[in-house]
């Protein structure tokens, strides 16, 4: 039950988009015309998920148009992600191998390799709709790293994660908390902050040690407090790839030990966050205008994130029952592979 969890350090404002309405109306006209969603049950669980108040959360600076664009990336790679965690694909990576080079001849800049347009499973013409829409002025530095971040995103989830289930193998904390911020796909998320907020951050930002560290930081705060949330539902599907749980295995911690154990790390992470913010800012006075937006990004990341775990009912433990027949709600038409 939720009442169970422990606390959650964040020591951050909540706050909300003034477009969320808007972006939810928005976002019901994309799903149906790239194909992501039509079945009835996927809709209704969709629309339950509310992910329009969750960018209005994590976003809540964003213009309308740019939490419209961040909205559908945040559909595509959740909807991408439940057929990769909830279903037989995510255990069997020979079955994904010839979508994901789509994907990725996407996102290389080579189209769609030559596939018949009506042939493109529907995660394929939506990422096409939005890297046009994403990527035509930006610097050439962020395309890159964007496109770096969505490729190890797919990669490390049809690879590694599919590898792991197929082998029965549970990977090491060490190991895992690496993945983590891959497999969450957070990086990309993170990487989005530039767009909302009409910055530029230099390279040599992204490779001063502080502003990894607080990059990093924010990333675990994200993915650790997912995976106290959503533990219940992925001990129904058998995921291995929680932490919870896996400090449960590794360290033979009971339950509510493990959680509070995962909640005390989170803190740590917030903390260690506020230290290299702290230093950055202190760094580079000049760089104010444009390291003010972005870690406040990080911070509205890091709350909305948490905001939105408490209220949707993607996780609720009340009704973890809705994850045990996964086919019920997963398209087959996503990623073109059916999943029995």
């Amino acid at each position: 039950m939720e009442s169970e969890l422990p606390y959650i350090y964040c020591p951050f404002p909540q706050r909300t988009n003034p477009h969320v309405g808007d972006t939810r109306a928005h976002l019901d006209a994309w799903i149906r015309n790239t194909g992501l969603v039509h079945r009835d049950s996927a809709r209704e669980r969709f629309e339950q998920a509310d992910f329009g108040a969750f960018v209005g959360m994590v976003y809540p600076t964003a213009d309308g148009k740019n939490l419209d664009l961040v909205a559908d990336w945040f559909v595509w790679l959740f909807l991408v992600d439940d057929q990769l965690d909830d279903g037989h694909l995510g255990r069997s990576p020979e079955r994904v191998r010839d979508v994901v080079a789509v994907m990725r001849s996407v996102i290389e800049g080579n189209g769609t390799g030559g596939v018949p347009d009506e042939e493109l499973p529907a995660a394929v013409v939506a990422l096409v709709d939005l890297w046009d829409r994403t990527t035509p002025t930006v610097a050439e530095h962020w395309r890159a790293r964007f496109g770096r971040h969505l490729i190890t995103y797919l990669t490390t989830a049809t690879t590694w994660e599919a590898g792991n289930r197929e082998a029965g193998v549970v990977p090491p904390e060490e190991t895992y908390i690496a993945k983590r911020r891959h497999t969450g796909a957070i990086h990309v998320c993170m990487d989005l902050i530039e767009i909302v907020a009409g910055i530029e951050a230099p390279e040599s930002i992204h490779h001063d040690s502080r502003f990894i560290t607080a990059l990093e930081a924010s990333c675990n705060v994200v993915c650790w407090a997912n995976d106290v949330y959503s533990y219940e539902k992925e001990q129904v599907l058998g995921e291995i790839h929680n932490l919870v749980h896996l400090v449960r295995h590794h360290r033979g911690y009971g339950k509510q030990q493990a959680l509070e154990h995962v909640c005390a790390e989170i803190a740590a992470e917030t903390e260690r966050f506020l230290t290299a913010e702290a230093e950055l800012l202190a760094a580079y006075p000049q760089l104010s205008w444009m390291l003010t937006p972005y870690l406040d990004g990080m911070r509205s990341w890091m709350r909305g994130n948490l905001d939105w775990s408490r209220q949707t009912p993607r996780y609720n433990p009340a009704d973890v029952s809705q994850y045990e027949k996964p086919e019920q709600y997963l398209e087959a038409t996503v990623l073109g592979v059916a999943q029995d």
